[in-house]
């Protein structure tokens, strides 16, 4: 086995007993508390008209186990539904499964968070690093205020400020949804083009919560890496400036990666207000309205997959960190 699979294997061993620590937190955790989901849920079924019997095969459906069990009955039971894939169904969308509300709401999560994402880090990096070079210019410091007040702006008060501009003054974006609900949902460039419409405010927020500390990151990195000796040696062997930017980016850049990385893999929770903002129907909201209803094998299937994406993507960055950067091959 070579040394990139032994470390392949170790990350992913690794990642599943990270994974099986925050199931079992969990599911402790919940039992804990007062009035466990199973219980509660009991009741309402009795309350309906159900017999017991029929009670408890109902509970047994949603959670894999019932309060009636031993406790670590319903532990083995809750994992095996887990190993099979299956996250239970929703209490409050009655018969509804987890697994469909997850992946109702994932696209509508990923396409703007994603999309922000990549916008505001390309914007960063290259704001960062004009902002440390001409540090001392008045370009440099208009960016460096730029990036520490975008980034001292809550996420509520960015998105409503957008929206009050962009719809309210100007008329000129949707202010709620994902498309028009005239359109017949398709790959028709009608469909397709108000869904791009209605995502441009919350692509422009999220890029924007993020701008600021992409650039003030990636500012303090250029910053440092300008004191560094083969920047020196490079200006004393007459290079290019073109090529000692390149030298510094790369440099730079690296401990802004492993931050990327996570990036995406924190991704998946959303961001509550700004989906609350557009009414944009992605996991944020789904968690949030999740945990107001006590809504127990959503939550749980929400911080399964975002537990599972944050651990992924950290694997992913400590990987690929090894093949960007030779020195920590060696």
């Amino acid at each position: 086995m070579t040394g990139f699979a032994r470390r392949l294997a170790g990350k992913l061993l690794a990642g599943l007993v990270m994974v099986w620590v925050v199931v079992t937190f969990t599911f402790f955790l919940v039992h804990a508390l007062p009035g466990k989901p199973g219980d509660v849920q009991y009741e309402s079924y009795i309350m309906q008209g159900f017999s017991p019997e029929e009670a408890r095969a109902k509970v047994a459906a949603v959670y894999g186990f019932t309060s009636h069990d031993p406790l670590l009955g319903q532990y083995l039971g809750y994992l095996g539904k887990l190993l099979r894939g299956d996250l239970g169904e929703s209490t409050y969308y009655s018969g509804v499964p987890v697994s469909h509300l997850i992946s109702s709401a994932l696209p509508w999560t990923v396409l703007p968070v994603l999309s922000g994402l990549v916008v505001s880090f390309l914007i960063g990096v290259v704001a960062g690093v004009v902002a440390a070079v001409k540090r001392s210019s008045r370009w440099g410091g208009l960016l460096s205020v730029s990036g520490s007040l975008v980034a001292g702006v809550p996420s509520f008060v960015l998105a409503l400020l957008l929206l009050l501009v962009f719809h309210t003054e100007w008329h000129l974006l949707p202010d709620a949804g994902t498309s028009d609900i005239t359109l017949e949902p398709g790959w028709s460039p009608a469909y397709v083009g108000s869904v791009v419409q209605h995502a441009v405010l919350p692509v422009v927020s999220y890029a924007l919560l993020s701008y600021g500390g992409w650039l003030l990151a990636m500012k303090s990195s250029v910053v440092t890496v300008l004191g560094d000796d083969f920047i020196l040696a490079s200006e004393l062997r007459g290079l290019a400036p073109v090529t000692r930017a390149r030298y510094i980016g790369r440099n730079a850049i690296l401990p802004l990666f492993t931050v990327l990385a996570l990036s995406f893999g924190v991704m998946f929770a959303g961001s509550f207000f700004i989906e609350q903002t557009f009414d944009y129907p992605g996991l944020g909201e789904l968690l949030l309205k999740s945990i107001g209803v006590r809504d127990y094998p959503v939550m749980a299937g929400a911080f399964l997959l975002i537990t599972v994406a944050i651990i992924a993507a950290n694997i992913v960055a400590d990987l690929c960190y090894t093949l960007i950067d030779p020195r920590v091959r060696r």
